[in-house]
């Protein structure tokens, strides 16, 4: 079976969506079988590159109110996170542009390395307050995962892999993911948003049941 995950590396709900995944996946019974794939999207493709701005800050003038509101905003975000096991520090967290980030995962990826460097950046931006459009940080966390630093900085300096994440965005919107975390299972099964465990399960068993139907 195989997973795709559409995600942003600055999506809180993302990460939330992820450990979710994952303790369904650890109840369920034909685990060994399932490959999870992330793919790339941004929340905000039109945030300036090089720009970056407080979470508290970005919220406030997107949504309207005071930065002191949008810390309130984030205080739930916070408490679930923290249920997942995930201590989220927005005080620390800064918004950027992703796309030269998720241009480097697509390079972990050629090295068989994805996912880890999907949570590596996850953990580095909601947890240590990392700046992902750094390219110093981007090569030292990429880094200390297993992707060459060498070729994650000629990567930066360049614009490969660029083609990978626009196919990625497209799609997603030809699935009809309006937004992220953005689940398919087997092309077949699609779970938007960070839901219980529970409905992972339940999708886990439909699209494993699916293609044993389908077997026969």
């Amino acid at each position: 079976m195989l997973i795709e995950v559409w995600s942003d590396v600055v999506c809180p709900w993302c990460y939330i969506g992820k450990r979710r995944l994952e303790k369904a996946l650890a109840e369920f019974p034909h685990a060994a079988e399932v490959e999870v794939v992330w793919r790339s999207f941004q929340l905000d493709p039109s945030y300036p590159k090089g720009e970056r701005t407080s979470t508290y800050e970005y919220l406030a003038k997107k949504f309207g109110g005071s930065p002191q509101q949008a810390k309130g905003m984030t205080g739930q975000v916070k408490a679930v996170a923290a249920g997942e096991g995930l201590a989220f520090d927005f005080d620390r967290a800064r918004v950027v542009n992703t796309y030269d980030a998720h241009r480097v995962t697509h390079l972990a990826k050629a090295h068989g390395l994805g996912p880890q460097a999907h949570e590596r950046f996850l953990h580095a931006h909601f947890v240590e307050g990392a700046t992902l459009n750094d390219s110093d940080t981007l090569a030292g966390l990429a880094a200390e995962v297993g992707v060459p630093e060498a070729e994650v900085r000629k990567v930066l300096a360049g614009d490969q892999y660029s083609d990978e994440v626009d196919a990625d965005i497209r799609d997603a919107r030809t699935l009809g993911a309006s937004g992220v975390p953005f689940f398919v299972l087997d092309r077949a099964f699609g779970v938007s948003g960070a839901q219980p465990v529970e409905t992972f399960l339940s999708a886990l068993q439909r699209a494993h049941d699916h293609a044993a139907a389908s077997a026969r």
